[in-house]
């Protein structure tokens, strides 16, 4: 690349932050960090519901906020999203997700979950937190 002198510049190239599945997606209920756009759904519902709720949402235009007191359903929900997004069967993910799979979704796969699921809320962050672990080793450097 030229600046006009006809000497080449410098370009520094970078590779672009990568997202992480699961960092900063578990937050207090009553926040106030709100996408106002965006739907909340109680994910401790049946699955049927939620099967038939994110059949929706993933093609939607905006994303939603999931709400669940219980780490298990988070993780579910994650895992039923991705199933959503990619053509798969939303209710197996929701029963049986599968944490191999999650663990190794590329960057551009992760940017399109996080981009329909926004958030998960609840009254006990750290514990639903801490049930998402084993999703974190997606966000380990390899």
């Amino acid at each position: 690349m030229a600046d006009g002198s006809g000497e080449p510049v410098l370009v520094s190239l970078t590779a672009p932050a990568r997202r992480s599945l699961v960092e900063g997606l578990v937050r207090a209920t009553g926040s106030g960090n709100r996408d106002s756009a965006a739907r909340t759904v109680d994910v401790d519902v049946s699955d049927a519901e939620i099967a038939d709720f994110l059949a929706e949402v993933a093609h939607a235009d905006t994303g939603f906020i999931a709400r669940t007191a219980h780490g298990d359903r988070a993780l579910a929900i994650i895992a039923a999203t991705v199933a959503a997004l990619c053509g798969e069967d939303i209710r197996a993910a929701l029963a049986t997700p599968n944490i191999a799979f999650l663990t190794t979704l590329k960057p551009p796969a992760i940017e399109a979950v996080r981009t329909v699921l926004l958030a998960i809320e609840t009254e006990t962050p750290d514990a639903v937190t801490h049930s998402l672990a084993p999703l974190a080793v997606a966000d380990s450097p390899r």
